[in-house]
């Protein structure tokens, strides 16, 4: 069964830092592009950045430029998200998904969704 599973969220004061992890089963992880994306309270949920099958990051959001920096390690099949000086606006629920080889900033064009870590951000 294909899945993935984010960890790593949780309640930090502004201007904190975290790591967010996706670990992925039941597919051939090195070849799958992996999505990070928010969802604010009343908000749509967005695209933050994404790092292809083969490496290549493709950031979506310029409210995050040079706050948020996405990595894959293949052999333990998890993307990480780093998040580094973090304000109340980044305060959302964060979901990892997954598609072949390539980015894309829309939901619905990703085969495999996790169920989100929740990310806090106290001011």
């Amino acid at each position: 069964e294909e899945q993935l599973v984010e960890s790593g969220g949780g309640l930090v004061q502004a201007g904190g830092s975290l790591r967010l992890s996706c670990a992925a089963s039941g597919f051939d992880f090195d070849d799958y592009a992996i999505g990070w994306f928010r969802r604010a309270p009343g908000k749509e949920r967005e695209a933050v950045l994404c790092i292809s099958s083969g490496g290549r990051v493709t950031d979506y959001t310029d409210s995050v430029k040079d706050r948020l920096t996405i990595s894959r390690d293949n052999a333990k099949k998890t993307v990480y998200l780093e998040l580094s000086g973090l304000k109340p606006d980044d305060t959302a629920m964060y979901y990892c998904a997954a598609r072949f080889v390539t980015c894309n900033r829309k939901w619905s064009s990703y085969e495999y969704w996790g169920q989100g870590t929740q990310v806090t951000i106290s001011s």
